[in-house]
């Protein structure tokens, strides 16, 4: 007496489809997370122009250095608010200090720039900071 087996090939094909599910939710999880380090990647980027930008115009304006400093949520001199604008334009509700510390001998100016933002509600905060020195010609 021969005893067949039903319902094997349905099992089967269950299985496949459940790890087959599991393969796909783990692509989707971890091309969200590709995204998500690329938007944060986008926005230190954007930073670091920003923060370029700005010592390379302090480097041909030292005559008016003072006027580029900045304290936080400090509205901008007249000096500063373009680049200020931008800024916050690349990087929404970004916060901006400048700082300018004169060295021991006055031969060049210490500029702190750091510039702070999270990327959504909740995340954590991002800062890039940048120390340069500008020498007085």
């Amino acid at each position: 007496m021969k005893h067949t087996q039903s319902g094997v090939v349905l099992l089967e094909a269950l299985l496949a489809t459940l790890i087959l599910a599991i393969g796909l939710l783990g692509a989707i999880g971890l091309q969200a997370r590709a995204y998500s380090a690329l938007s944060d990647a986008g926005m230190r980027g954007e930073a670091v122009i920003a923060s370029e930008r700005l010592l390379g115009t302090m480097s041909n304006d030292q005559a008016n250095l003072a006027e580029y400093a900045l304290a936080a949520n400090a509205a901008p001199s007249a000096r500063l608010a373009v680049w200020h604008q931008a800024t916050l334009a690349a990087l929404p509700g970004a916060t901006i200090v400048i700082t300018l510390t004169p060295t021991l001998d006055l031969s060049r100016t210490e500029v702190r720039v750091t510039i702070s933002w999270t990327r959504k509600a909740g995340a954590a905060l991002n800062t890039h900071r940048v120390i340069a020195y500008v020498a007085l010609s």
